[in-house]
C-alpha cells in the first residue's frame, strides 16, 4: 500500500461523494482503491444519502435502513478508510424532500426526527455530517440543527453544507430557503466548509471568474470547496480535463488557502469510468496534493549535524476538519444512474 497523507491533511481538500454503492448486478462498488492505488491523497468521503422519512425511526441510506445487510461491506470499508486517515461524513438530504421540513418544526417534532439520525451517526462512528438542504428551511432551523450537532458530537465533528454556487453570490438564487451569508455570520465558526456546486446550471467552473467573485465578495477561500461533476452522465456542467486543469492550477497558485475540490460522484468518475473510478482522485492529487506524495526523506541526524528547521508544509499546516467552514449543495434534479430509486438525490 502506498504511503498515506496524515489525517490532519493540509489544504487543498479532495472530497468525493459516494452514493451509488452497488452495480447493476447488486455487487458492492468498492472505495478501497482510493487507499490501495498509488498516487492518491484523498482527504474526505461523503456517504450519501441519509433520508428522514415520515416515521422517525425509519431513516434510510438511499432506499434501505442503514442496518440493512446490503451495507455490511460498505460499513466495513468506511472503517478501513478512517483507519487510513480519510475522514468519512454522512450526507443528509438531497433532492428527496422532506428531511429538513421534518426538522424545521417545533422542539418536540425536532427531537423525534433528529434522534434517530444522531444515533446512526454515533453507531457508525462517522466523522461529520454534510447538510444538503434542497428544500425550504428557515435560518433558525438550520442554526438549531448545527448547534445540536456541535453539542452532541463535540468540537472535532465536521459540519459542512452543500449550497449551489449561485447561493454564495446571490441569496435569492438557492435551493435552501435561508441566506448562506447570514448563516456564515451566525455560525461560520462551526461550519468547516461549503461543498459548492458549480454545475447543473448553478455555477460555471470552465474559468476562474465565478470563484474569484466569491472571494471578492468576502468568502474565505479555505471554506469554498469547488463541486464538480465527475462524469457528463451525472449532470450538466462537466468540465473537460484540459480547461479544468488550467483553472485549478490558476486558483491553486492565486490562493494559498484554496479550499479544494469535491466530485459528484465516485462510482463512474472520469477518466477511468465505472471500471477505474479512483482515477479521478489520482488526477486531482496530481493537480492539488502531489507534493504530499513526493516529499524527500529527511537526512540522517547525528551529533555534528544541526537539526533542520521544521518544513514550511508542517508549519503552515491547516486542519480542514476544525469547525468553521462550509458545505455544498447538491444540484437540481437530473437523471443519472444510481443503485437507488428516484426518491434520492
Amino acid at each position: 500500500m502506498p504511503p498515506l497523507p496524515p489525517s490532519t491533511s493540509p489544504l487543498p481538500r479532495i472530497v468525493t461523494y459516494y452514493q451509488t454503492h452497488h452495480d447493476d448486478a447488486g455487487n458492492p462498488i468498492s472505495v478501497l482503491p482510493l487507499i490501495t492505488q498509488p498516487g492518491i491523497a484523498l482527504t474526505h468521503v461523503i456517504l450519501a444519502a441519509i433520508h428522514i422519512n415520515e416515521h422517525p425511526d425509519k431513516i434510510t441510506l438511499n432506499n434501505h435502513h442503514p442496518s440493512d445487510p446490503r451495507f455490511l461491506t460498505l460499513w466495513a470499508e468506511m472503517r478501513v478508510l478512517q483507519a487510513s486517515g480519510i475522514k468519512v461524513l454522512g450526507m443528509l438530504g438531497g433532492a428527496a424532500k422532506g428531511s429538513y421540513q421534518r426538522l424545521d418544526a417545533d422542539e418536540d417534532q425536532f427531537e423525534r426526527y433528529y434522534g434517530p439520525v444522531r444515533d446512526m451517526l454515533r453507531e457508525h462512528g462517522l466523522d461529520g455530517l454534510d447538510l444538503d438542504v434542497e428544500e425550504e428551511m428557515s435560518l433558525g432551523g438550520v442554526v438549531r440543527l448545527i448547534d445540536r450537532l456541535r453539542s452532541d458530537f463535540g468540537p472535532n465533528f465536521i459540519i459542512t453544507l452543500a449550497p449551489v454556487a449561485m447561493a454564495l453570490l446571490d441569496f435569492t438564487k438557492n435551493l435552501s430557503g435561508f441566506d448562506y451569508e447570514a448563516l456564515e455570520v451566525m455560525r461560520g465558526r462551526d461550519i468547516a466548509w461549503y461543498n459548492t456546486q458549480f454545475y447543473c446550471g448553478w455555477g460555471d467552473f470552465s474559468n476562474p471568474l465565478m470563484y474569484d467573485y466569491m472571494i471578492r465578495k468576502g468568502w474565505p477561500p479555505e471554506k469554498i470547496v469547488v463541486g464538480l461533476i465527475t462524469n457528463p452522465a451525472n449532470g450538466g456542467g462537466f468540465v473537460s480535463w484540459n480547461p479544468l486543469g488550467m483553472v485549478l492550477t490558476t486558483l491553486r497558485g492565486r490562493y494559498s488557502k484554496f479550499g479544494g475540490v469535491m466530485g459528484w460522484e465516485y462510482f463512474n468518475s472520469m477518466p477511468g469510468g465505472t471500471e477505474r473510478p479512483w482515477e479521478w482522485a489520482r488526477e486531482m492529487t496530481k493537480l492539488l496534493r502531489g507534493h504530499l506524495l513526493t516529499q524527500p526523506a529527511a537526512p540522517p541526524v547525528n551529533a555534528a549535524t544541526k537539526p533542520k528547521e521544521e518544513s514550511p508544509l508542517k508549519k503552515n499546516e491547516i486542519d480542514p476538519d476544525a469547525p468553521g467552514g462550509k458545505d455544498t449543495q447538491v444540484p437540481a434534479q437530473f437523471e443519472y444512474f444510481t443503485d437507488s430509486s428516484d426518491d434520492e438525490q
